[in-house]
């Protein structure tokens, strides 16, 4: 999942002032069955057994999970349970599997063979987000060349059915540009390294290219001229908005289709706009840090609820009307060992323990008005005041684990090593000399430098905890981060 969204100018135009121009959709709809399953995610505590949360994806109108490897005890449990299912190849595995056609062959042979009878494995995913890590950057010429060999592998044992892709990013953009979407364009460091390559091979292979949608962040990035209705895809309050794009004349309803066309754009502008596009991931945080305003359970549930509805519609996008597509929610659970914001270890459907966070229908079908009552939506604007990050304690103002605390704060002071001169013998906050202090300190110093420049958060490997309430203590004056 790609968090970081630049904040960009948009123009929206009331509805009563619009013009509609109708223009030739940049591809033809297909005529490709939709569906709306997914992802399984298994980064957290006490999650249930995977028959039972695959029943939890059935209960809540899922026609297919997505996984993010390819565990065989999943796997298997999903080839029994009705559900489609596709399996994931993990990052690590790009390069070995580009390198060595045996390879392949010997990965699908152990890994997928039991599934080679199972009409509902259509889908191979390779690699996660490769793209948007700039840190493994071997990997993107690999990319291609572990995709073909393992499509090699797959007809090799009786699997041509099955559709190779691998997902991307918004980050894929330049800037993460979707204002206007016309202005949609692949990166220049991966365009021709691995994007052409890529819709080269999906558009001979006729597979989708997956994308990892979230209109939250470029919302939350945007919010001051981007309506929140326009994001969770609901009625705009009267006169009404859409986005007018001065290029192509296409109006939008909202921000899905508008971000989905953005990738059109850069699809067409890259040689191939016959490429079908489909969901990876999309989905609304139920919850999140004091600064990550808008995360709640009222505008999760309408955002998975309406995306249901507009997708099962069949409606398409304004560049593609009519287009149907596989798509994915992200996800099943709550996943508490997620590192990262808050808002990383909630956007599940269901708690570990199997309870839903909310109801939705992700068949589509359900009538808006049989759902239950939703909570308040209370953090819809930024948080106004100050924040502060501290140490994580328990009720008694006790540290779990001083050691992990120690090495994170040495991390933190790694990254600038003026940041904790003040806590060091001799510093004006020096005292008091404990470690709780001076964590809270590094801290909430570490973030406040840090999180406008590249996205830090408070988290510290779970030891950190955002707060309203001032900790400082006496000698001790600890950075303020505002959120607003």
């Amino acid at each position: 999942m790609t968090m970081a969204v630049a904040s960009v100018v948009v123009r929206l135009v009331p509805l009563t002032f619009l013009f509609l121009t109708i223009v030739a959709a940049a591809a033809p709809a297909t005529g490709t069955a939709h569906f709306l399953g997914i992802s399984y995610g298994t980064l957290g505590d006490d999650l249930p057994a995977p028959h039972r949360a695959l029943e939890l994806a059935r209960s809540a109108g899922a026609a297919a999970v997505r996984f993010y490897d390819s565990n065989a005890t999943l796997l298997a449990a999903a080839a029994s349970s009705g559900l489609g299912f596709v399996p994931g190849v993990p990052n690590e595995l790009l390069i070995s599997l580009a390198a060595s056609q045996r390879a392949a062959d010997a990965w699908v042979a152990s890994t997928l063979l039991p599934f080679r009878r199972n009409p509902r494995f259509s889908y191979l995913f390779v690699g996660n987000e490769v793209l948007s890590d700039p840190t493994a950057k071997s990997r993107w010429s690999r990319l291609v060349p572990a995709m073909v060999n393992l499509r090699r592998a797959l007809q090799r044992y009786g699997m041509r059915r099955v559709k190779v892709s691998t997902t991307l990013g918004m980050d894929a953009l330049v800037g993460q540009n979707v204002f206007p979407p016309s202005a949609g364009e692949f990166r220049p460091d991966i365009v021709d390294v691995a994007v052409r390559p890529l819709l080269a091979f999906l558009e001979r292979t006729g597979s989708y290219l997956f994308v990892d949608t979230y209109t939250y962040f470029t919302w939350s990035a945007n919010h001051t001229i981007v309506p929140l209705t326009y994001a969770l895809l609901e009625p705009s309050p009267a006169p009404g908005y859409q986005y007018h794009d001065p290029a192509t004349g296409l109006s939008y309803t909202n921000l899905l289709d508008h971000m989905l066309d953005a990738v059109v754009a850069a699809m067409c502008r890259a040689g191939h706009c016959g490429v079908r596009l489909a969901l990876a991931e999309t989905g609304w945080p139920n919850a999140g840090d004091l600064d990550q305003f808008g995360a709640n359970v009222r505008n999760a549930a309408t955002y998975n609820r309406n995306v249901a509805r507009h997708l099962a519609s069949g409606a398409g996008t304004p560049r593609r009307p009519g287009m149907r597509m596989p798509a994915f929610v992200f996800a099943l659970f709550n996943e508490d060992l997620k590192g990262g914001t808050g808002t990383e270890r909630h956007w599940g459907l269901f708690y570990p323990n199997g309870s839903a966070v909310y109801e939705v229908d992700l068949s589509g079908r359900r009538p808006a008005a049989s759902y239950p009552p939703l909570p308040p939506a209370t953090n819809d604007e930024p948080y106004p005041g100050k924040l502060w990050c501290v140490v994580r304690t328990d009720r008694r103002g006790e540290i779990a684990n001083e050691t992990a605390v120690k090495e994170q704060v040495a991390a933190a002071c790694a990254d600038e090593a003026a940041l904790c001169d003040p806590v060091r013998p001799g510093g004006e906050c020096h005292l008091p000399d404990t470690v709780a202090a001076h964590a809270s300190y590094v801290f909430s110093a570490h973030w406040n430098r840090f999180s406008k420049q590249y996205g830090g958060w408070c988290y510290f490997r779970g030891l950190a905890v955002e707060t309203t309430v001032d900790p400082s203590e006496p000698f001790l004056r600890l950075p303020l981060f505002s959120a607003s």
